[in-house]
């Protein structure tokens, strides 16, 4: 996908995101405020240092090594937190997997969740096109009226490759699904308004660099879909809280 060049600027927060991602925005996305005492405080040294993966038994596997300190090293926003989740079994040799949630001012509302897993097979596999893969899942609940617009899948897919592009990231094989959940209520439930929550489903393999980075990425569109502002520039985020 080739962003389209960039015009002038948007007056509202959804135009403001998309056409970072360079597609235009036809609805609106919940943009929430963190006060800069959130966005500035500690909340602790990074704790993923017991991340170990799965590998095969005996085998040190000296570059998944590599790549497991660069999740360690990966120092995300403080709205954003990561658990370590059982890695899958059958799809690759080696794999880790790590849970994240965004959670607004004060830590208790869980703005977004998602899941990052990185895969390495030495052998390649064809899909792949490469011995690593990411692969990923971000969701979160927009606004009502975000439902039946035909845009939103576009929107969504462009918001993950302005993520990687934004890292400077160099990847190939990219895949994946935007999927809008629309739930309506009715008899005594009728009052309530429809809630739409957004899912992005990606894979892509990851080419050299810091494998780290590839989280940082997942971590921004996660950040994005939550409507989290972005940071300003020069802001360096401090690292997550973590469990």
């Amino acid at each position: 996908m080739t962003p389209a060049a960039k015009s002038l600027a948007p007056h509202t927060a959804a135009d403001r995101r998309a056409r970072r991602a360079g597609t235009p925005a036809r609805y609106p996305v919940r943009e929430r405020t963190v006060g800069a005492s959130d966005a500035h405080r500690d909340l602790g040294p990074p704790t993923l240092s017991d991340v170990r993966g799965r590998s095969l038994p005996g085998d040190t596997a000296a570059e998944f090594t590599r790549a497991i300190a660069g999740l360690r090293e990966a120092r995300l926003r403080p709205e954003v937190r990561l658990t370590e989740v059982p890695a899958p079994q059958r799809i690759a040799p080696y794999a880790v997997a790590l849970s994240g949630e965004v959670v607004g001012p004060g830590g208790e509302e869980e703005l977004a969740s998602g899941r990052f897993v990185l895969l390495h097979d030495p052998s390649c596999p064809e899909p792949w096109e490469g011995a690593w893969r990411a692969v990923t899942f971000a969701r979160a609940e927009l606004e009502p009226e975000v439902g039946t617009d035909p845009s939103l899948g576009e929107v969504g897919w462009a918001w993950l490759i302005e993520a990687l592009q934004a890292r400077g990231l160099r990847y190939c094989a990219e895949a994946g699904t935007v999927t809008r959940v629309v739930s309506e209520r009715f008899g005594g439930l009728a009052d309530q308004l429809p809630t739409v929550e957004i899912e992005v489903r990606a894979s892509w393999t990851p080419l050299g660099g810091d494998l780290g980075d590839h989280l940082l990425a997942w971590s921004d569109l996660l950040s994005t879909i939550a409507g989290l502002p972005p940071l300003p520039d020069g802001v360096v985020a401090l690292p997550g809280a973590r469990r």
